[in-house]
């Protein structure tokens, strides 16, 4: 396998080993769920095709959503024992994501992509929110440039 050094998933394999080492069960667990996602886009691609960067970190990023929603609903069951510990996956798949941008930064952007588009309100959202998830990609969820949006456009 000729992956890229500098790979997400070469380091989560790196990780992998050493979460082994130290038996860090809950680590490990997560990083061979990653893999694991990971491995399944590539069989996806062409053989010698190799994901890229954009690609591996939307898969994490798909991953952590679906602990953050997890959460949710566990919390609404009243099952607090178990937002612990996916609350320690988001954790662990937010090490192979790019730094995440503040609420502040993102309004920059906002009015940066506001002022580019020339969007007036609510019904040019989609523009700017595309502009802002393309710009940002990886640095910002969804939810929270769709609910800044809304929120600058309105007011």
């Amino acid at each position: 396998m000729n992956e890229n050094p500098n790979s997400l998933l070469t380091r989560i394999q790196t990780d992998m080993a050493t979460a082994m080492k130290s038996r860090d069960a809950a680590t490990l667990s997560t990083l061979r769920m990653l893999k694991t996602a990971l491995m399944e886009l590539k069989t996806q691609k062409a053989k010698d095709m190799a994901l890229s960067a954009d690609e591996e970190i939307e898969v994490v990023q798909r991953y952590a959503k679906k602990r953050r929603e997890a959460i949710e609903e566990f919390r609404k069951l009243g099952r607090d024992d178990l937002v612990a510990s996916e609350e320690r996956e988001i954790e662990v798949a937010a090490r192979y994501l790019p730094k995440a941008l503040g609420e502040d930064e993102i309004r920059e952007r906002i009015r940066a992509a506001v002022a580019k588009t020339g969007a007036a309100g609510p019904k040019d959202m989609g523009k700017v929110i595309g502009m802002v998830m393309g710009e940002a990609k990886g640095q910002v969820e969804g939810g929270t440039v769709s609910r800044l949006v809304k929120e600058i456009l309105a007011g």
